[in-house]
């Protein structure tokens, strides 16, 4: 049986392979579970792999594999599950995709259970191809499942581009991001370009400039010097209505 902590740390880590496609850094898992220093993440996953929840790939970065989940996690998925299970996507990354009308509620919502849900901001249309200005309409908002966020403050944003496909991300797809000012090689983030242009793109730290990376071959990787861009909130999950 696992303590409290464990539970919130397993859960965190599988919500964010399923999100991102790779595991959460230390500095990510302390920041999710409010512990002061990343010792208290290391005995946690230490615990975990003792009772055969994780498993550690050695001599790889940021590489745990869930290995099992207890009971009620797997219900949930099983519950999402019914209402269609999103195809891979190159690169390993599936996304955690909600399908359904959710013009006012949820399909999804409903479906698993009428988990509860949470309104977030909706704040208009995001590029997913060449960065554009960010419509801010505030009076917008959208139901979530509280089941896809975790700590933190959390908006969403409309995609407009195909330039993330490959990542699993469409044209018209509702994107939640987590508020959050900093991000590593690898996240996916919403990123402000010269204070003005916002764009959803794969972060890549090159020394001292920042790659905006797209997931579509047809699209070029964007590079600026690193005090032009800046981190406004990364990716947790995404919803898709047809």
């Amino acid at each position: 049986m696992l303590t409290r902590k464990q539970h919130e740390l397993l859960t965190f880590i599988d919500r964010h392979l399923r999100t991102t496609g790779f595991s959460p850094s230390f500095e990510e898992m302390k920041d999710a579970l409010n512990l002061r220093s990343k010792s208290g993440i290391h005995r946690l996953i230490s615990a975990l792999e003792e009772r055969g929840f994780l498993q550690r790939r050695h001599h790889r970065a940021r590489a745990l594999e869930v290995v099992r989940l207890p009971d009620d996690i797997t219900a949930r998925h099983q519950a999402v599950a019914e209402l269609g299970e999103p195809a891979a996507v190159s690169g390993g990354f599936t996304p955690n995709v909600i399908r359904g009308d959710f013009s006012g509620r949820l399909a999804g919502a409903k479906a698993a259970n009428d988990a509860v849900s949470v309104q977030l901001p909706l704040y208009g249309r995001i590029a997913a191809g060449l960065p554009i200005e960010a419509l801010g309409d505030t009076a917008r908002h959208i139901d979530v499942p509280a089941t896809m966020l975790g700590s933190g403050e959390h908006f969403a944003l409309e995609v407009d581009g195909d330039s993330m496909i490959d990542a699993g991300i469409w044209n018209g797809d509702t994107v939640i991001i987590r508020k959050s000012d900093a991000a590593e090689t690898g996240d996916i983030v919403v990123a402000l370009v010269d204070e003005q242009d916002v764009t959803l793109k794969r972060l890549r730290r090159r020394g001292n400039s920042i790659a905006l990376e797209p997931a579509n071959a047809t699209f070029k990787t964007q590079i600026y010097p690193a005090d032009k861009v800046r981190v406004q909130g990364k990716l947790v999950g995404l919803l898709r209505r047809y």
